[in-house]
């Protein structure tokens, strides 16, 4: 009997809490801020969000933590959106943060007519001064001991849009002596004078984060507010707000480790800086670790939700090779891409003895030991990778070189006659001879030779551009480079190749697996069918398994 998969930490949680009576039904929220596009850190929490509720037979909403308008765009919510369905994910509703701002500003009234929360008129400079250290405690500011009647009256001026940014803040009145420097007196209010994407021009007032989450997850009813492990500092804040609003429901907020990878900027700050820079070709880069990046390089929602399931649900930070993901990769285009022959580096052959004027259509299976295939055509000129050919071959060698035979894929034994070189020695032309009686699947194709090559025909050929990547950022064991001088300069590089003719009958965004050579997908910016352009997804070498495997 096959064993059950071990619990996580937060299935552990969600378990006793159930067992316990606290909750009976689970609803989680996953709340991107719309001020980027998703990426692969992100599908690991929206993952778990979405991935709990389904276990457990509840909810997930789609909640947008849009309460800083300044860099939160519509855009980035159509795109999060498209994101989350192409993962398989659909949520119980759409919510924004910015639903709550009435909710919100009535709690910040609460709090200050409780004596929870002040007006301060301190600068950004001299709040950071009273703060205090890691090792020292803070000073209470000046502007602490404020009467309700005063603070009532600054923060509804504030609201009406009396004072300039920055000149004042609400804060909660909570410990400026507290271990955790989270709830020394946090500022959960400030000015922001600028129009917000879903409010428009009603607010000139925002509130903060710390104090938004927790408000918004106590009325949607969220039983477990599940987050990346920097949120645990503030966890305290987070109950403290729950409480101090006096919600009968009490969320309870658990943390996990964030996703990281090797050679991998995970931060949106430095992505939105490379699309801004012209540093890479947009949000959907293929070489972007964005969900858009991934999918339009070829990356299939099935591998990715596989490696998230791999990599699993931690309590402490990690990183872990980006050879884990490109093998799940693999893995699930070993089985669902196409099968497709191109060469990448072409060498003409010529065969000799087969009739100019004839042309044969070949059936190539779509996938190995499938009913379906499709034609392609063979004639007496052709073109084979220029590394399937040596003059002088060495030992072990099982391709083409004078006088020994390979076999075609789906085609005929051929034998090397001759060859021509160039003025520097390169192999210009092959000439061969052909076996017409050993022509893959005739009964009387028994005779075995140990190489087989793929091949296109000269005739039919569509000529394309291969995009080729490797990873864009180089790391940083030292931590002291700026992330743009880890840029890897070979990121990107473009070739050109030959295709069998049947690349005409592709789309943008179909996935091939190039026989011999790797994984490619028609780009979805630029692929044609007149001139195909196509990104490789993965080589065929898979270095992870096979490190895992000890060989």
């Amino acid at each position: 009997m096959e064993n059950e998969r071990s619990r996580n930490f937060i299935e552990e949680n969600v378990d006793a809490d159930l067992a316990e009576g606290k909750v009976t039904e689970i609803m989680t929220r996953f709340p991107p801020e719309p001020n980027g596009y998703l990426h692969i850190g992100h599908a690991k929490a929206l993952a778990i969000d979405f991935g709990i509720a389904k276990e457990y037979g509840g909810k997930c909403n789609l909640r947008f933590d849009d309460t800083n308008p300044t860099k939160e765009d519509e855009e980035f919510v159509d795109a999060i959106i498209e994101d989350i369905h192409w993962l398989g994910f659909d949520y119980e509703k759409i919510c924004y943060g910015s639903d709550y701002f009435d909710i919100c500003y009535d709690l910040a009234e609460k709090l200050i007519k409780k004596g929870s929360a002040y007006v301060c008129d301190l600068s950004k400079d001299e709040i950071r001064e009273y703060r205090g250290t890691l090792t020292e405690p803070g000073k209470n500011s000046p502007y602490r001991d404020r009467s309700v009647e005063e603070n009532l009256d600054l923060f509804r001026r504030m609201r009406a849009g009396e004072f300039p940014d920055g000149s004042r803040i609400l804060r909660a009145k909570i410990d400026m002596a507290s271990p955790n420097i989270n709830m020394r007196d946090p500022a959960i209010y400030r000015i922001i004078h600028m129009s917000h994407h879903h409010t428009g021009d009603k607010w000139c007032i925002y509130p903060m984060y710390d104090f938004a989450h927790p408000i918004q997850d106590a009325v949607e009813g969220i039983t477990h507010s599940l987050c990346s492990l920097e949120y645990e500092a503030h966890r305290p804040l987070y109950n403290w707000v729950v409480e101090q609003c006096e919600f009968e429901h009490k969320p309870r907020q658990i943390e996990f480790a964030r996703l990281n990878l090797t050679n991998t900027v995970m931060s949106k700050r430095y992505l939105r800086r490379l699309v801004e820079e012209g540093l890479v070709d947009g949000w959907d880069d293929p070489r972007m670790p964005t969900l858009c990046g991934m999918r339009r390089r070829g990356y299939t929602p099935g591998a990715i939700l596989d490696f998230l399931d791999r990599a699993g649900i931690a309590k402490a930070d990690s990183v872990i090779d980006t050879a884990m993901l490109e093998s799940c990769v693999r893995d699930d285009l070993n089985r669902n891409a196409k099968r497709m022959m191109a060469v990448l580096d072409p060498l003409r052959v010529v065969i000799t003895n087969y009739p100019e004027d004839k042309t044969e259509v070949l059936k190539l299976e779509d996938l190995p030991g499938s009913e379906e295939t499709h034609d392609m055509t063979f004639s007496r000129e052709i073109f084979i990778e220029k590394d399937d050919f040596m003059i002088e071959p060495v030992k072990k060698w099982n391709r083409l070189a004078p006088d020994r035979e390979v076999r075609l894929k789906n085609a005929y034994i051929i034998k090397c006659e001759s060859y021509d070189v160039d003025e520097n020695g390169e192999v210009t032309t092959v000439y061969c001879s052909y076996d017409p009686l050993s022509k893959t699947g005739d009964v009387n194709a028994g005779r075995k030779v140990k190489g087989t090559l793929h091949f296109v025909d000269s005739k039919t050929a569509v000529k394309a551009k291969i995009r080729n990547f490797e990873h864009l950022i180089d790391d940083d064991p030292t931590g002291e480079k700026d992330f743009t001088e880890r840029l890897n300069p070979n990121s990107l590089s473009e070739t050109e190749a030959l295709i069998e003719a049947d690349i005409r009958n592709a789309e943008p965004g179909d996935r091939f697996q190039f026989m011999r050579q790797g994984y490619y997908c028609c780009d979805s910016r630029y692929f044609t069918k007149e001139a195909p352009v196509l990104n490789r997804i993965v080589t065929l070498k898979d270095s992870f398994a096979k490190t895992i495997q000890g060989k």
